[in-house]
């Protein structure tokens, strides 16, 4: 059984900061955002996690294998280098959406976003006992996606048609499992998600298909951080590609070798 561990990382008082003393330029903070998300990756990367940007403000991070003093460093660091300080909420459980519930329950009561005061709270008990399958990821990508879209369409279009599927995906996980799913890049969706079987998978990715028209495969890994699940669902992608089947769990890798 899964049991994720998941961070919410809150930029505090950001909104009301980009209008001080008057509004900032917008690539001035295109570029804070982009390069804060880009050293959070490095920091959680380092340690086994996985961080997905959602709205840049907010970020989710998947961080089984992180203790509070490495929490408590991600803070020290983000406020000795950045004019802005993070709140960060954990919370745990086999189902990733409760477990997000529970850390942003955690910042919600310590204040608001917005609230001058609130200032690099730490919120919520990381795991203690781990063990290899705490973690399951699901990498989905698009069959096809440079024939289908990069080399016919303008590059809005495509972007369009694999925004479409990534929705479609990230609304079905997240109603139907309580998944956790991040468009990552390119035509790459990683998906967080309890402990789910074949047919589950299959269904999400019927569900895709048979709404928006896009369609997928996926690898799955299991492993005791982000990183370990990840690396293995990577290999399950490719038994995808090789066997030309939609779905393989993560032994797949381990029975090809």
């Amino acid at each position: 059984m899964t049991n994720t561990q998941l961070t919410l990382v809150q930029i505090d008082n950001y909104g009301p900061w980009t209008v001080t003393p008057e509004p900032r330029r917008e690539m001035d903070l295109q570029t804070l955002q982009s390069r804060l998300f880009a050293d959070l990756a490095q920091f959680v990367g380092h340690r086994g996690g996985y961080i997905f940007f959602t709205r840049f403000d907010n970020m989710v991070a998947v961080t089984n294998g992180l203790d509070a003093d490495d929490h408590r460093l991600l803070q020290e660091s983000t406020g000795n280098r950045y004019p802005v300080t993070v709140s960060l909420g954990i919370g745990t459980d086999p189902n990733p959406a409760v477990a997000l519930e529970r850390a942003t329950e955690r910042l919600q009561r310590a204040g608001s976003a917005q609230d001058q005061e609130r200032r690099e709270v730490l919120s919520g008990e990381p795991i203690d006992d781990t063990t290899d399958d705490d973690v399951a990821i699901a990498h989905f990508d698009v069959n096809d996606a440079t024939e289908k879209y990069t080399d016919r369409l303008n590059e809005f279009d495509s972007f369009i048609q694999i925004e479409q599927g990534y929705a479609t995906l990230m609304r079905y996980l997240r109603e139907e499992h309580g998944g956790l799913s991040f468009f990552v890049g390119g035509d790459n969706i990683i998906a967080v998600t309890p402990d789910l079987d074949a047919e589950a998978y299959h269904g999400a990715i019927d569900h895709v298909e048979q709404s928006v028209g896009v369609d997928l495969k996926v690898g799955v890994g299991r492993g005791a951080t982000a990183h370990d699940a990840g690396i293995v669902a990577k290999h399950a992608l490719e038994e995808c590609r090789h066997r030309q089947t939609a779905v393989e769990l993560h032994d797949a890798p381990m029975d090809a070798e």
